[in-house]
């Protein structure tokens, strides 16, 4: 049976001329598990905001949206809002009350659901989530995979038929995001919950899912299963630079074996394959010495007097000119750091300098005159006017001439409020902004979220390009593929210290679970390639000494 259709959907938001979405048409079965990709800014989110009624944005629309082989429009209220469910990119954007049990009651109260009914069900499925010792906790005080599990659960406690999802794993360190997804495929498979999911993060993902919709431009372009549709994809596609390393291995590889999309079915299928007399590429020079631009010595700090400490006895350096990723757990206190170092906070205990100077020496407005700007993870913060146009010209008028090596088209946002924007068009935008005001030091919560793989390449082409101008940057991300290809050197901060820091190749190639795909396909067979990158140079390097 047909869960969700759409046929010849065209949706025009209003003062724009050209269509968001056109001519969109696909139909899900019943029990499907559907992922959608494509580029930043094609439409994703728009179609699955078309598909829940309550979440339609105002636009003019042509086509229909299908829900069991009914017009989404002429659904029953009680259908509409408790069949379809809805999980948003930011986890505190859907959470409304001041205790986990009083959310997950929130949707059966408005239901109507009879007490006794509702009682069950909250233990019910606190139990399946694994959530009963939060039930009396504050959801403000929940970590961000916590905070993501519980809106998962509230959604589900209605039992909806259809579950949509908005890159939920965008926020998400690796090991949540996976834990999250594994209880997506579960629901999948014990409930036959039809589910269409967006994302941008599709390594874990892909081996999980039934079908995949891929988007370009305002329309879906192609539909099937992971495995016909990856494998026929053009190398050229600006998709594929996103899909699973096991997927761009055998792309660049070509070898005599079926597409793999898992890292076992790569390690199993497509490694032994490969020639191994060299197995290690030639170390990279080391980084010349520089000043540092950070300096934390045995800082401490605490948002509350009489709470635990979120920074505790950290210390680290980054050089000038440096490009550093910070990486860690939700929860372990890397936005913490960088308020810190923008002194938003200031630490209790220790000593934090910025280009040798004690952080509280900086008077006035001086720390954040031409020295140091924070992009925080929730970019929406920063926008303050009506148009990307006025959000430039608040801090330059005559920004075009600034940006004009800067690699994104920012034409199309210039017109619209930011708020209209896209998850990776307000990241573009708050970049852009943040990069006029012309740092020594650039702060990055969390950059890459909302990216699709070619932006994130423009994005370190950016980031590139300021170092080469002697900027320093510190990266605080859940994106261990951009900071095994990017940064200089890579720290892990764990309950408020840091554990250790090494360049990549080193770094990941060491790690269990915070690695990279690469890094776990090429165990065993390859040293300390932790990039597709480096396998791909290894495998040519081998065959240029056999002479294959």
């Amino acid at each position: 049976m047909e869960t969700l259709a759409a046929r010849h959907l065209t949706v025009t938001f209003p003062e724009c001329k050209k269509p968001v979405l056109s001519d969109v048409s696909f139909e899900l079965e019943s029990g499907t598990f559907a992922v959608i990709c494509g580029p930043t800014g094609c439409g994703k989110t728009t179609l699955l905001r078309m598909c829940k009624r309550e979440l339609t944005p105002l636009c003019t629309q042509s086509g229909d949206i299908l829900f069991e082989s009914q017009p989404l429009a002429s659904l029953d209220a009680r259908i509409s809002a408790g069949q379809i469910g809805f999980v948003m990119q930011h986890p505190e954007q859907q959470i409304v009350t001041d205790r986990v049990w009083h959310e997950l009651a929130f949707g059966l109260e408005n239901l109507g659901t009879d007490p006794d009914v509702m009682r069950r069900r909250i233990a019910e499925i606190a139990s399946y989530f694994g959530i009963e010792s939060l039930l009396d906790r504050d959801p403000a005080e929940l970590s961000g995979g916590q905070k993501q599990l519980l809106n998962l659960a509230s959604v589900m406690i209605m039992q909806p038929r259809l579950l949509l999802l908005d890159e939920p794993t965008a926020q998400l360190d690796p090991i949540a995001a996976a834990d999250f997804l594994t209880t997506l495929h579960r629901l999948n498979q014990d409930f036959s919950v039809t589910i269409l999911l967006a994302e941008h993060r599709l390594e874990e993902v892909i081996p999980l899912c039934d079908q995949l919709l891929l988007m370009e431009r305002g329309t879906v372009v192609m539909q099937d299963s992971p495995q016909t549709l990856l494998a026929k994809m053009r190398a050229d596609s600006p998709v594929l630079a996103g899909m699973p390393a096991a997927v761009r291995l055998w792309h660049e590889l070509k070898p005599d074996c079926d597409c793999p999309l898992s890292v076992n079915a790569a390690r199993t299928k497509l490694m032994p394959l490969m020639p191994q007399q060299i197995t290690a590429l030639p170390a990279p020079p080391p980084r010349p010495h520089t000043d540092p631009a950070v300096e934390i010595s045995c800082a401490f700090f605490r948002y509350e007097r009489h709470g635990r400490d979120i920074l505790e006895d950290l210390s680290f350096t980054v050089g000038s000119g440096e490009l550093y990723c910070l990486i860690g757990g939700n929860g372990a206190g890397k936005s913490t750091v960088l308020s810190v170092l923008a002194g938003i906070n200031r630490c209790y205990a220790g000593d934090v300098r910025i280009f040798g100077k004690r952080i509280q020496d900086y008077k006035g407005r001086s720390l954040h005159q031409n020295c140091v700007t924070l992009l925080p993870q929730d970019v929406q913060t920063v926008f303050l006017c009506n148009s990307g146009d006025e959000e430039l010209r608040e801090i330059d008028r005559q920004y075009s001439a600034h940006l004009r090596d800067f690699p994104f088209d920012l034409t199309p946002l210039l017109a619209q409020h930011p708020y209209d924007l896209s998850g990776g068009e307000q990241q573009i935008l708050a970049l852009a902004k943040v990069m006029l005001t012309q740092p020594r030091l650039l702060l990055l919560d969390e950059p890459t979220k909302g990216l699709d793989a070619q932006s994130k390449q423009r994005l370190a082409d950016v980031l590139h390009g300021l170092q080469a101008q002697g900027i320093t940057i510190l990266t605080v991300t859940h994106d261990i593929e951009f900071a095994a290809c990017h940064a200089d050197r890579c720290g892990f901060l764990s309950r408020g210290a840091l554990i250790s820091a090494d360049i990549p190749q080193r770094f990941f190639a060491e790690n269990a679970f915070y690695t990279t795909a690469a890094s776990r396909i090429s165990r065993g067979f390859y040293q300390q390639t932790v990039t597709v990158d480096a396998i791909v140079q290894l495998v040519r390097r081998n065959h240029e000494a056999t002479g294959h």
